[in-house]
């Protein structure tokens, strides 16, 4: 029986000192591999030099232009530009379209997320294929598509104007065309995460008697959440700037379907080049925000991704 013990233990031990072993060539080779990869300092130096001068031409000084050309006849100047009556109603019909726009996408992402990654069913592949849609669409040509559908001469558009209802050349089309190219943002940041976490709290929590309703708020959401925000940063970034399907959708009404890209093209083709860029300075404002926030949200994504990892 000792004879039996001291072999066994002789046995454990030898695995041991061979998994020690492997561990240590393991470690050994992953050192060599990083070794192999390191750059050297001045390469380093020169690749980061290289990054910060291509930011700074293509990002840092333009921004900085905006802002400069902006404020070049002084405030005064800037804050009529910005409180011109047809730039307010362009803001206003911005800041309409986002608050439209976004909360649909919102509950369409939501959905589509909810259902991609956490059932399976016929037509998965195609509803996924359907959401990249207008990534793989120019803009424009998603326009083009409203105005073939609903313009006067279009497929709805004589029972539309039989009926007095507006849709193109009208804030309705604006909305639809902006919800159009920014519905894929939310639920394709939601899917993966969702797929991530899978289904065992949500089936624990079922288990335990919740409702579908009370699983959601309590379960999904949450631990969705910072995902679900980048995706709103992302959409509501998109919907500000948008310019191909609203340039094609709105019919550039001065004061009534003009948003803030559009009305900055206006100004600047007037050679108004102060009060475009004043009007463009408020944008880039709203984009820093946007940038910021987007940043925070992002870590927060990363970080929950790890804890899942």
């Amino acid at each position: 029986m000792v004879a039996k013990q001291t072999a066994w233990l002789n046995r454990e031990g030898d695995d041991n000192m061979a998994g020690n072993i492997a561990l240590q060539q393991e470690t050994a080779t992953i050192r060599r591999a990083s070794d192999t990869i390191t750059e050297s300092p001045l390469v380093r130096w020169i690749l980061i030099t290289m990054a910060l001068t291509f930011l700074g031409l293509m990002l840092i000084i333009p921004v900085i232009a905006v802002f400069s050309k902006a404020l070049e006849q002084g405030l005064e100047l800037y804050y009529k530009a910005i409180t011109n009556p047809d730039a307010l109603a362009a803001i206003q019909l911005t800041l309409l379209t986002v608050l439209v726009a976004v909360p649909l996408n919102t509950l369409f992402g939501l959905a589509a997320a909810w259902a991609i990654a956490k059932f399976e069913f016929k037509g998965r592949n195609v509803l996924i294929t359907l959401i990249d849609l207008p990534f793989a669409v120019s803009p424009v040509i998603a326009g083009l598509i409203f105005v073939f559908l609903f313009g006067k001469p279009g497929v709805f558009g004589p029972w539309l104007f039989a009926h007095d209802i507006k849709i193109i050349f009208a804030v309705p089309g604006i909305v639809m065309a902006t919800v159009f190219v920014t519905f894929p943002f939310i639920a394709r940041e939601l899917i993966p995460l969702m797929q991530a976490q899978g289904t065992a709290e949500e089936e624990a929590a079922l288990t335990l008697g919740a409702s579908g309703w009370k699983t959601f708020w309590l379960v999904t959401l949450p631990n969705i959440k910072w995902g679900l925000i980048y995706g709103i940063i992302l959409t509501s970034a998109r919907a500000v700037g948008e310019f191909g399907a609203v340039s094609v959708v709105s019919g550039h009404i001065r004061g009534l379907t003009n948003t803030m890209p559009l009305h900055v093209e206006i100004l600047y083709n007037e050679y108004q080049f102060v009060a475009a860029f004043a009007v463009a300075s408020l944008m880039t404002l709203m984009a820093i925000v946007t940038l910021v926030v987007k940043n925070i949200a992002e870590w927060k994504v990363q970080q929950q991704a790890e804890n899942l990892g």
